[in-house]
This record gives structure tokens, C-alpha cells and sequence, in this order.
């Protein structure tokens, strides 16, 4: 049980890190084009021979 003492901070100090990762994120403009991707692949970008 004396584990515990250590396990509930490194896991709070984890979830803390993931927000703080996940709002950088979308305050960077990481989620501004999601339609984006799925048409670039489908344009034809080769140059003819």
C-alpha cells in the first residue's frame, strides 16, 4: 500500500501532461483541416514523362 503514495501523483502528473499536450495542440491550429488530408491524396501530383 505504501506504492500507492507514489502511483496517484505520477498518474495525475501523466493526465496533466496529456491536457497540457492535447490544448497545445488544438491551440496550434493541429485540427484546423481535417477534410484536408483525405483530398491531397487524391490529387495527382506527378509530373508526365
Amino acid at each position: 500500500m505504501e506504492i500507492i503514495i507514489y502511483l496517484i501523483p505520477v498518474a495525475l502528473c501523466l493526465g496533466a501532461a496529456g491536457l497540457a499536450a492535447f490544448i497545445w495542440s488544438v491551440n496550434s491550429g493541429q485540427y484546423e483541416d481535417l477534410d484536408g488530408a483525405s483530398y491531397r491524396i487524391l490529387e495527382d501530383e506527378d509530373k508526365p514523362l
